[in-house]
């Protein structure tokens, strides 16, 4: 029987929703009937407008797209100026204020507190320059993930942005296809570092070589089913598949077309790509998708996943494992990648970070699968310029070890699924760490990642210490926990986490990361990255040196945040508030 959400979706999805929440927004919030609210929710998400959780009704997130992490010029000041003026809420956030943006993990950004009845107005100013929300969430192909310095990159294997450009215009355009068993990652990488990250993707392409009639060709492999949520995570697996970069399109959208149609949608628990995979066999997809096609597909060639190195927990002389800092590009000029720890950042800062672009390079911000934003095009003459600038003070190309391996999902601030309130936290965490962690001045990289839930939109699976928010009872009382895991890396060989701690309360964990970073300090070989230490060292012996403790930490909402409407807030929520935000009086 098919789950309660195809029936909705059959009823109404894709592009003719838009015409839906422009009516409700000309109407009103009350205008929704309250026995429709779920499914009208449910269907919004495909344009990206995301309701946010219980005690805030009437406020809505709304998630951009942005191919491969591409802001041409006037896009992010745009969205910044949008975040000013509309992304106020009834409360102000303890650590970030008010009115801002979140960077994401696939490469985009994320507004909060927008009201539904200013949709139209923030669609029309984004769309002027040519932002998009459309296909942004719900069961569809959500933002293309690739190389942020796809194009600019001195070291790109394949070209991949025309590519890019054609599966966003003409296959995520397509709302023939916009009704997917469930949403649905692709990744196309063509640098060597592999940061598009297409092991945890449902359909990746992987830069690759192959001798065809004598000549070596430069093309892709396809792997597919790969993810990481509900604790079933998946590597994206090899489907013996090379193919050159002009049919390449062909293949992305054959498997698109096979998975939209073959793809279960009774299960929703096991109806992601990488079950669909795990059902059918790669040899058995393989041979369907080679009848499917126009032209024979050579099988696999050598890839290059021997020199990734992205998030990979490889040594530092092996290459880059993110984009932070200041890089060449192939034209001569540079790129400068900023730290912005757990990806949030202020609307006047983006507005700047928009102004320092158009100043000192081309206008185009690129934006990184680490939450983090590069300004490209930066000639030698201006980079000292950039380089002084008072919001690279804040947001600097050389940061901390900690912050500079931060990510923090959107956790119970705004996000129903959530167990623990997550950014505030990381961002008082990191400054605890900061003062009271030392460690080898050799050590350059150190991923934390931290997810409110096992949905794992943090990517805690991939982090060499990955977190995940939990419950426990402490002293009696009920406070917000996190499992504690280890040894997470995309990169040659892909591996996730081993936990070992369970619902570990939330201010005991800085003093688990303090013990377990000092013995690291302590017990490495010279040279050894972290994730490398702990394949080096038994799972046992990791447990008790991950040991929980008390320290002078405090933690900003130890007692179960999930319960109350805002997790720094007092007294009852204001919502529902009108298109203005004053609360709407109630039926009671």
């Amino acid at each position: 029987m098919p789950h309660k959400k195809e029936r909705w979706k059959d009823e109404s999805y894709g592009d003719e929703v838009r015409e839906r929440i422009e009516e409700f927004a000309e109407r009103g919030w009350e205008s929704i009937p309250e026995e429709e609210r779920e499914a009208w929710f449910s269907r919004f998400k495909f344009w990206g407008v995301f309701h946010q959780r219980s005690g805030q009704e009437s406020y809505f997130m709304l998630r951009l797209t942005n191919c491969g992490g591409v802001l041409e010029p006037g896009q992010l000041r745009a969205i910044g100026e949008v975040a000013r003026e509309y992304a106020s809420g009834p409360v102000d956030n303890p650590e970030f204020g008010d009115a801002w943006v979140d960077f994401t993990t696939r490469q985009s950004i994320q507004l909060h507190w927008l009201k539904l009845e200013d949709i139209p107005d923030v669609w029309e100013r984004l769309e002027a320059v040519g932002v998009s929300s459309r296909s942004a969430g719900g069961d569809t192909m959500r933002n293309v993930s690739g190389c942020p310095v796809a194009g600019r990159d001195a070291a790109e294997y394949v070209e991949t942005r025309p590519l890019l450009d054609r599966i966003q215009s003409e296959l995520r355009g397509d709302d023939a296809l916009a009704n997917m068993p469930r949403k649905f990652n692709i990744s196309v990488t063509g640098c060597r570092e592999g940061c598009a990250q297409d092991a945890i993707n449902d359909v990746a392409l992987e830069p690759a070589r192959k001798l065809v009639d004598g000549e070596a060709v430069r093309g892709f492999n396809v792997r597919a089913g790969g993810g990481l949520g509900g604790r079933e995570p998946r590597r994206a697996r090899s489907l013996d598949l090379f193919v050159r970069p002009e049919n390449a399109y062909e293949v992305v959208r054959e498997f698109v077309e096979y998975y939209h149609e073959e793809g279960n949608r009774d299960n929703r628990s096991k109806n992601r790509a990488r079950f669909f995979v795990d059902e059918r066999g790669t040899d058995a997809i393989r041979a369907d998708l080679v009848e499917r096609l126009d032209f024979e597909p050579a099988h696999a060639g050598t890839n290059l996943r021997d020199e990734y190195t992205y998030n990979a927990g490889r040594s530092p002389a092996d290459g880059k494992h993110d984009h932070v800092g200041v890089h060449r590009q192939a034209d001569g000029r540079n790129y400068v990648g900023l730290s912005v720890p757990v990806g949030r950042m202020g609307a006047e800062e983006a507005i700047e970070l928009a102004d320092l672009a158009d100043e000192y390079g081309s206008g185009e911000v690129r934006l990184t699968r680490r939450q983090n934003p590069l300004i490209v095009d930066v000639p030698d003459d201006a980079l000292d310029d950039l380089l002084a600038a008072p919001l690279l003070e804040t947001h600097t190309p050389e940061p901390t070890l900690f912050d500079r391996g931060a990510i923090a999902c959107t956790g119970t601030e705004f996000c129903s699924l959530a167990l623990t309130e997550t950014k505030v936290r990381m961002a008082v965490l990191l400054r605890w760490l900061r003062r009271n962690v030392e460690t080898p001045d050799d050590v350059t990289q150190l991923k934390i990642h931290f997810s409110g839930c096992t949905a794992d939109c943090g990517q805690a699976m991939t982090a060499d210490i990955g977190l995940q928010g939990m419950r426990a009872r402490k002293d009696g009382e009920m406070v917000e926990a996190m499992d504690v895991g280890v040894g997470g890396g995309i990169g040659t060989e892909p591996s996730f986490i081993e936990w070992t701690r369970q619902r570990v309360p939330a201010d005991e964990v800085p003093g688990l990361i303090r013990n377990l970073v000092e013995a690291f300090a302590a017990l490495r070989t010279p040279g050894q990255s972290f994730r490398e230490w702990v394949d080096a060292t038994g799972h046992e012996t990791l447990v008790e040196l991950a040991e929980p403790e008390e320290t002078d930490y405090e933690d900003p909402c130890l007692h179960d945040a999930k319960q109350s409407w805002y997790p720094f807030a007092d007294g009852d929520s204001p919502a529902p508030t009108d298109a203005s935000g004053d609360p709407l009086p109630s039926d009671d």
